[in-house]
Formats: C-alpha cells, sequence, structure tokens
C-alpha cells in the first residue's frame, strides 16, 4: 500500500496566515525523509477552511525539496479556472518533478468560492466535464483544438511539453451519481474522501468501477483520503479525534454553508440539498457529539496496531491502493501533528508498504466488521 500526506492549512484565530502556512510546509518537508510516498496539496478560497489557493505551485515548490516523493492535488476545482493554463501548470510541474505527478480534480461545492470567481454554480457540472476535456487534449495532443458549450479554442500547442503522460494519472472526487459517470466516461480513476460508512463506500466504488469498465477503460483501484490519528495509547488517540475533528463541523458549515439549506435549489447540486437538516442539527450538543462519534468512527485512530488493522479492513472492503492521509486537522498543534505523523511513519509504515498482507486486493470482499453509520443521513465532511 502507498500512504501519503495532505496538507489542509486550517485558519487559525490569533495566529497569523503566514505561521499556519509555514507549519505546514515543515510538516511537507518531513514527508520525504518519513518514508510516506506521495504529498498532496487542496485548493480552497476565501474563507480560511484551507489556505492553499494555488495547489500546483504548492507542489511546484516540494518540487525542487524532494527527490521520489509523488506528488498530488486534492483537488484542482476545474470549473474555477481556464482548462488549457491548467495544463501548462501540469505540464511544467511534470518537468519540474520529473514526472512523479498525480492530479485529483473536482467541481467544489461552495457557493462562496463560485461567486468569488464569478462563476455560476449552476454550470459547474458541464464546465468541469467539458474542462477535463480540454485538460487531456491539451496534455496528449501536440496540436489540439476545441469547439464547446463553455470554451472556443483555435488550434493551438501547449509549451513546454509534458515529459511523462500526467493525462493517465488523472483522478477525480464526486459525490453525485452523475459526477461519477462523468467522471468514469473521462478514463479518470476516483478519489474518495472517507465521508461514510465503509460499506457505502463500498457500494460507490463497485459502481464506478462498473461504469468505468462499460466506458472501455480499465478500472483503476481507488485513492482514499482520511484523517489520522495515531498515539501511544487508544485514549490518547481517541481523545485527539473527538476533540479536533469535532471543531471540523463549525469550519465546513462557515465555509460550504450547508444548513442554510440553498444547494437543493442548485442544478448539479440537488443531492447536496439533504445536507442541510444535518447541519442545522449540529448546533445542538447531543446531534454535534452523535455526528463526532460517527465521523471518528471512519477514520483511522488509535494505537499503532489499531490503525494497521482498520487499514486492512479499510483495504480489504474498498480496494484500496493508495491512502492520503491528514495528521494534522482542527488545529491540531504542530507538535502534535508532527508527533502523530512520525509514531505513524516508525510503526505502520514499514508494513502497509512492504508486508504482502497490504498488497492491493485483486477482489474485494464484503467486511460486516466495518464501521456503520450512527449519526443519521446527510453526513458530508469535504477535505
Amino acid at each position: 500500500m502507498k500512504v501519503g500526506v495532505a496538507l489542509n492549512m486550517l485558519y487559525e484565530h490569533g495566529k497569523h496566515d503566514a505561521a499556519v502556512v509555514h507549519e505546514h510546509l515543515a510538516e511537507g518537508d518531513l514527508v520525504e525523509p518519513l518514508g510516506f510516498n506521495s504529498l498532496w496539496a487542496l485548493e480552497h478560497h476565501f474563507t480560511g477552511y484551507a489556505m492553499s489557493p494555488a495547489p500546483t505551485q504548492t507542489l511546484a515548490y516540494f518540487a525542487g525539496r524532494t527527490k521520489c516523493v509523488q506528488l498530488g492535488t486534492a483537488v484542482i476545482v476545474l470549473p474555477w479556472h481556464d482548462p488549457v493554463r491548467v495544463a501548462e501548470q501540469i505540464a511544467l510541474l511534470d518537468i519540474m518533478c520529473g514526472g512523479r505527478c498525480l492530479f485529483g480534480f473536482g467541481r467544489g461545492a461552495a457557493s462562496t468560492e463560485y461567486e468569488g470567481f464569478r462563476i455560476p454554480m449552476g454550470e459547474a457540472r458541464p464546465r468541469f466535464a467539458e474542462a477535463a476535456q480540454v485538460v487531456v487534449k491539451a496534455l496528449s495532443q501536440e496540436v489540439f483544438e476545441h469547439h464547446g458549450e463553455f470554451f472556443q479554442i483555435p488550434k493551438m500547442s501547449i509549451r513546454p511539453r509534458p515529459i511523462s503522460h500526467p493525462e493517465r494519472r488523472f483522478y477525480a472526487s464526486s459525490v453525485s451519481p452523475e459526477s461519477a459517470e462523468i467522471i468514469a466516461k473521462l478514463g479518470f480513476g476516483m478519489l474518495f474522501i472517507m465521508q461514510n460508512e465503509w460499506s457505502k463506500c463500498r457500494e460507490d466504488i463497485e459502481k464506478f468501477q462498473a461504469m468505468s469498465t462499460a466506458a472501455g477503460f480499465d478500472p483503476k483501484p481507488p485513492i482514499i483520503l482520511t484523517n489520522i490519528s495515531c498515539a501511544e495509547s487508544r485514549q490518547e488517540a481517541q481523545e485527539r479525534a473527538h476533540r479536533y475533528l469535532g471543531r471540523k463541523w463549525q469550519s465546513i458549515d462557515d465555509h460550504y454553508h450547508f444548513s442554510d439549506g440553498h444547494l437543493a435549489n442548485v442544478k448539479g447540486y440537488e443531492a447536496y440539498g439533504k445536507t442541510a437538516k444535518t447541519y442545522a442539527k449540529l448546533k445542538d450538543p447531543a446531534n454535534l457529539k452523535k455526528a463526532t462519534d460517527f465521523y471518528v468512527s471512519i477514520q483511522i485512530v488509535g494505537t499503532p496496531d489499531d490503525c494497521l488493522q482498520q487499514l486492512g479492513r479499510l483495504q480489504q472492503v474498498t480496494g484500496l491502493e493508495h491512502l492520503v492521509a491528514e495528521f494534522s486537522f482542527g488545529n491540531l498543534p504542530h507538535h502534535e501533528a508532527e508527533t502523530n505523523m512520525r509514531l505513524f511513519a516508525e510503526r505502520c509504515l514499514p508494513t502497509l508498504q512492504n508486508d504482502p498482507a497490504f498488497a492491493t486486493p485483486k477482489h474485494t470482499a464484503a467486511d460486516t466488521t466495518a464501521p456503520q453509520r450512527a449519526a443519521g443521513e446527510g453526513i458530508f465532511a469535504p477535505a
């Protein structure tokens, strides 16, 4: 199993933004020396939910500071960008890092970000699909052109040309079945954010892989993003997870405004409407505790042995090949995040990377021991 680290630069009240960024850059500098396989940058804007507005720029910084770790985006939100510029950035990063990059894409779910970029949110789904086609064309064809609904592009060629084929290492995140179908038809792999019980994720993966096969593509094993709280004692790991992951809910609603229900009336986002009641209920301490208990139950939390056992079950359920973890979440102090990361690297990474038991399973099997939903429908905790 490959294991990566995602940097989520959450705004922290009372701390200068630059200090938060520098702490996460320092965390990124640990990724390769500690033996992790990949380093991932997010994209968010305007609210401080994740102060990472330019993932390819962040990864270009690490391209010059690393030698072998893979560099990934989780994700580039295509509807907010000119796809030709995205293709150019990918091509340049591909050269700078020697072809060791992976790319995740998404369409975003925050109306604040769409408003900030002056893009109609109701156009997100078709904009994503068309922009993805343009990016693939620009990277795979020496000369390309495109004539679509949103982009009229004359014959042109991007320079410099990439040195590998980054378009063959494309992934995308999805919540709705319609988006999953679009991604499958593009030949992309699936990037899963662990926000549901594992058995439900398995169902979504199987449906997606069936769509990929129907579209004529060999399905890629999924990449899964999760949070990890690893400690010498189970109690310490649980207390850390509940305290800091529990802080995520308010930051999520401050950014996405799920609780007001506005997404139910936005074309292409109707599936998000059901989250409104859930987020509104989180103002009740009892409901907040239930939601946090559930969310912690589907992350990786415990002693090093606990983490290995949980990851073994997760792999059997999902067919996971590449895990991407956040070790710093909910304003967890930097020194605690580093301790978390170092312990996992020392006690878990060697087994995950070298033990045949953690080789990607060819056929996944149902696992009745996987965590089940306990907090009601509609929980959605995006990256």
